[in-house]
């Protein structure tokens, strides 16, 4: 018997099979192009929102300023408020004072008037 003779054929899986290798090589080569071709460009927009999130920061900071310098305004308008309330009360007190003072005077004076009997 003989060994078969060896023959150089292309068989249609074969092809199919080679064409497939080749189209995903093709494939991830292309994704990989895209992915590293995109990091520079993601680089410089996360360097541009890092600086948008350090300015929202320094904002944030002068806001909680201006919080507390607000809220030291409002405790100084309640006290004033306060203290004016205070002073009415003592000017109505005064002016109470002041009536019956000029009706004790009213009547010294009416007394001082009559005629005194001898």
């Amino acid at each position: 018997m003989r060994t078969p003779a060896w023959k150089w054929e292309w068989n249609l899986n074969t092809v199919v099979i080679l064409l497939g290798f080749i189209g995903t090589i093709a494939a991830y080569g292309a994704a990989w192009e895209r992915i590293t071709s995109r990091q520079g460009d993601h680089a410089m927009d996360i360097e541009r929102l890092d600086k948008r999130v350090t300015a929202l920061e320094t904002a944030s900071r002068t806001l909680d300023n201006h919080e507390l310098r607000i809220s030291n305004v409002e405790k100084q308008a309640t006290d004033a408020a306060t203290a004016m309330r205070a002073v009415e009360a003592a000017l109505n007190g005064l002016a109470a004072d002041m009536k019956v003072t000029r009706e004790i005077l009213q009547r010294i004076e009416a007394a001082q008037s009559r005629p005194v009997p001898p």
